[in-house]
């Protein structure tokens, strides 16, 4: 059975990016290694291609690896134009959308449009095939924990306060307990958190 996952690199005072949508230096971490994440690029990396380092490298590209799916919200589709029908983790997308996909958009990519985030959740866990369900942190991140739909969640800080911006947990209203974390790694200028949920 997949584990639902909700992910995002985060603020230390609990942001994705700003109201513009600027996530200014929360993906540095990306790039200040010396080791490549994209596969084959070990030893031939491509210029400006995402290097991180070795404590990062190995707690990413497992997890990265273990992702059948992903589900995320419309604006965010919108945005990165669903990454060119390319995910950068996992074979299928689930896009949470009261639109349908764009008209001629990618046919060939495997974007699914889901108008209710319970049936995203459902429809992700049925093509991820047991393998890791990814959520994106965010306001659809934020309503599947409100209906209990999230496992785990995993957050990249990065030691930047934003003041303002785009939450983690989206609008999410009440409490919501989670374990102590399990998985607690350092790299370089980002700390890997993974916490249970609570049930």
């Amino acid at each position: 059975m997949s584990t639902v996952v909700m992910h995002n690199v985060v603020s230390v005072d609990g942001y994705i990016a700003d109201h513009n949508d600027d996530v200014g230096p929360l993906f540095e971490w990306y790039f200040n290694g010396d080791h490549p994440l994209t596969p084959g690029e070990m030893d031939e990396p491509s210029q400006g291609g995402m290097r991180v380092s070795e404590a990062s490298y190995n707690y990413v590209r497992p997890t990265w690896d273990a992702i059948g799916s992903m589900v995320i919200g419309r604006h965010l589709f919108d945005m990165t134009n669903g990454w060119e029908g390319r995910p950068p983790a996992g074979e299928h997308v689930v896009v949470v959308s009261h639109r349908p996909k764009p008209d001629g958009w990618r046919p060939e990519a495997s974007y699914h449009f889901v108008d209710d985030v319970a049936r995203a959740i459902a429809k992700a866990k049925e093509l991820a095939d047991g393998r890791t369900v990814a959520l994106a942190a965010g306001d659809v991140g934020g309503q599947a924990l409100a209906l209990g739909l999230v496992d785990e969640v995993a957050m990249d800080v990065v030691p930047v306060v934003f003041g303002p911006g785009k939450r983690y947990f989206g609008s999410v209203d009440g409490q919501h307990l989670l374990e102590d974390p399990d998985v607690v790694i350092r790299g370089d200028r980002v700390l890997h958190l993974r916490y249970r949920v609570r049930r």
